[in-house]
C-alpha cells in the first residue's frame, strides 16, 4: 500500500517530519535545513521559485519527502 500525504498516495515511503529550522536564499535556488525531532538536521536544494510558491520560511511545520534510486552506505 502506498503512503499518503494529505490524502493523495505517494511513491516515496521515506518521509521525513521536522521544522524548517533556516532557508538561505540563492539566485536562483535556495537551501532548506530541516530539522527533525530527534535533532538531526537534513537539507535539500530546491528552486528559489519553490521557497515563494510553498511559503517556507523559519518555523514552519514540513514533510521532506525522499526518493532516491539509490542509497549508498559506507564504513570506516
Amino acid at each position: 500500500m502506498s503512503p499518503t500525504v494529505e490524502g493523495k498516495k505517494i511513491s516515496a515511503r521515506n518521509q521525513l517530519r521536522g521544522t524548517i529550522e533556516d532557508v538561505k536564499l540563492g539566485t536562483i535556488t535556495a537551501l532548506i535545513s530541516v530539522r527533525l525531532p530527534g535533532g538531526e538536521l537534513i537539507e535539500s536544494v530546491i528552486t528559489r521559485q519553490s521557497v515563494d510558491e510553498l511559503g517556507l520560511t523559519a518555523g514552519k511545520p514540513v514533510t521532506a519527502v525522499v526518493k532516491s534510486t539509490e542509497v549508498m552506505i559506507m564504513t570506516e
